[in-house]
């Protein structure tokens, strides 16, 4: 057998074993990803089941009060005939929040809030780490606050439990950080992406929620997608398929109604900075409160249902006053004081620690405003605004986008939530618009600006911007020295030396021609012997070997020349003579420059 042909079969098996071991990493994974789908299908369900079963206990047997629901849903237990008692509204919400505290303070204090911050910052800043309790903890303590009148949504629950369990099940596989942070969001999607029936969402919004400026987190999008369609699959094989709303067969067919989907953008905006400010207002004056912690959600409860003894369509989740205001069955100051007093009910609901999302009740608020933009618009130009409801499907993906930096995943959210993709082309407008006025303000405190601001991507970055500093960006540090001719005698030289603290000695022609260099290292074993001091001149010590840099180098060039005989000092020549020397660039000055560049670009990102 020739050679060549041993070595093609070898190469051939060698490519076939490869291929084997990619196929392999690639199920596993795949398995990881099914598993915690399933996961957070279950938690989804577990979840949804205790929501509906704590809405028919304490909101409908006890209270008398039966919100209307969402078409996608229908009641699991049946109606009670108990009459409408809006003083054990006014006080509901207070008992949910003291057992919604005592539970989350006594086990899993960072269960409090709404878990996607929480999610956001083990992400960020945790390697994807979250104890094994949180989920169990958060599950139990949102139900409570939510089923007792607290207003809040879904998502931040199912977030923090699908996370939780990724988190667990790459803790327990022993996997990296890297590795843990993506099946932590792969978690998030299908926790998301179930409850709300919206998975391709579910998965998107797991990578966009991270960052505050328009970025996906790629290595997560296939991950969550996987997860998420199980999870979703799993969901709806038990409480049934199709989408949360249903909403009339809108449609955009007239540019001119572009005009007052701007107004209705601008309307969004003021309101998202007026929720996001009163939210952490709010949270900052609980906060403050010296009294135990797990007191403060009841506090917080009983507020919210002063506001509910008014004005009982803000309390709890509020999807089906959504629902009617797709179907235009809704008057302008319904809606005007579901907005406004929904803000309130869940800043006090949530901002004093209890357990909830922010994601549902801003669907009903920007919902609610864009029944308002979309009915007095339908009043002023009836033959341009035909469809009101068609603003408040916009008003939904526009107020979520003005609030949490997301615009990409929430057009696709609101579309698949309510099953009008034919709205893409204003959802689009009104989240650019809306994500562009208001990205200063968020709801998630924990997004950083992007991927280079992360600690989870810290050095990752590290060539790109060394690739984008160049050497004249550093000629300011660039040093001139004395040169040495290349005939000085090592006498001469010696006298040379006493007198200066140069280390590197560039050595030149008659005409200060660069033709070599050498250091104070290389002369230190001759440096007192006698018997050279006429026989040597400094062209013999010189190497003529020579590593130099020119201005227009970038810094990873120039550190790969530094290592490469582990040199402190780098002659710096001209880009179109490298016989001239510019000066000289010493290592140090250049690893404080970059250190500074580094830590202009965090102060930056942070601002």
């Amino acid at each position: 057998m020739s050679l060549f042909t041993q070595l093609k079969r070898s190469l051939k098996a060698f490519a076939v074993k490869e291929r084997s071991v990619i196929i392999a990493h690639a199920g596993k994974w795949t398995v990881n990803f099914v598993l915690i789908g399933i996961i957070a299908g279950l938690g989804s369900i577990a979840f949804y089941y205790l929501c509906q079963a704590g809405l028919y206990y304490f909101m409908d047997l006890v209270a008398g009060y039966r919100p209307p629901s969402p078409a996608g849903e229908h009641h699991l237990f049946p109606v009670t005939g108990t009459p409408l008692n809006r003083y054990i509204l006014l006080i509901l919400p207070a008992l949910g929040g003291v057992l919604s505290g005592w539970l989350v303070y006594t086990y899993a204090p960072e269960a409090e809030g709404h878990g996607t911050d929480a999610a956001i910052d083990a992400y960020h800043n945790k390697g994807g780490f979250i104890r094994s309790r949180v989920p169990i903890v958060k599950i139990i303590a949102s139900a409570l606050t939510l089923t007792t009148g607290g207003s809040g949504g879904r998502e931040g629950p199912i977030a923090q439990i699908g996370a939780g369990f990724g988190s667990f099940l790459a803790t327990k596989l022993k996997l990296s950080d890297r590795e843990r942070r993506i099946m932590m969001a792969a978690g998030i999607g299908a926790g998301v992406g179930s409850i709300f029936r919206a998975p391709l969402a579910g998965a998107l919004f797991a990578s966009e929620v991270l960052y505050r400026d328009p970025e996906f987190e790629s290595e997560v999008i296939i991950p969550a997608g996987i997860s998420s369609v199980v999870a979703y699959c799993l969901f709806s094989l038990v409480f049934g398929w199709g989408s949360l709303f249903e909403a009339p067969y809108f449609q955009f067919r007239n540019p001119l109604e572009l005009g007052p989907y701007l107004v209705l953008a601008l309307v969004l905006v003021g309101t998202g900075i007026l929720y996001v400010k009163s939210f952490y207002g709010i949270v900052r004056l609980f906060k403050s409160l010296n009294i135990p912690n797990y007191l403060k959600p009841g506090l917080g409860g009983l507020c919210t249902g002063i506001i509910g003894f008014f004005l009982p369509q803000t309390l709890a989740f509020g999807y089906g006053f959504a629902q009617m205001a797709l179907d235009n069955d809704l008057t302008i100051p319904f809606l005007l004081l579901l907005a406004m007093g929904k803000i309130f009910t869940t800043a006090f609901s949530i901002g004093s620690g209890g357990s909830g999302g922010v994601f549902g009740p801003s669907i009903v608020i920007g919902g609610s405003l864009g029944g308002v933009v979309g009915k007095l618009f339908h009043q002023i130009i009836p033959g341009v605004v035909t469809q009101p409801g068609a603003f408040v499907v916009v008003g939904m993906a526009g107020f979520f986008t003005a609030v949490s930096n997301t615009p990409i995943s929430t057009i696709i959210f609101v579309s698949e939530m309510t099953n009008s993709y034919h709205l893409l082309l204003p959802s689009l407008l009104v989240c650019s618009v809306s994500y562009l006025a208001a990205r200063r303000w968020t709801i998630y405190e924990r997004q950083v600006k992007n991927k280079v601001a992360s600690p989870a991507h810290a050095g990752d970055f590290f060539v790109d911007i060394l690739q984008a500093i160049r050497v004249q960006d550093l000629m300011h540090l660039v040093k001139d020295v004395k040169l040495i001719p290349q005939n000085m005698t090592f006498r001469e030289f010696r006298e040379f030396f006493c007198e200066t603290k140069q280390h590197y000695f560039p050595v030149v022609d008659p005409n200060n021609r660069l033709v070599g260099i050498f250091s104070s290292t290389d002369i230190r074993g001759v440096l007192f012997s006698k018997g050279i001091d006429n026989l040597v001149v400094m062209r013999d010590v010189a190497t003529f070997d020579l590593i130099s840099t020119t201005p227009s180098d970038d810094l990873n060039s120039v550190f790969q020349k530094f290592t490469i005989k582990n040199i402190d000092s780098l002659p710096v020549v001209r880009d179109d003579d490298h016989g001239v020397l510019l000066g000289m660039l010493n290592r140090r000055e250049v690893i404080a420059f970059y250190n500074e560049q580094v830590q202009k670009m965090k102060n930056k990102s942070a601002a």
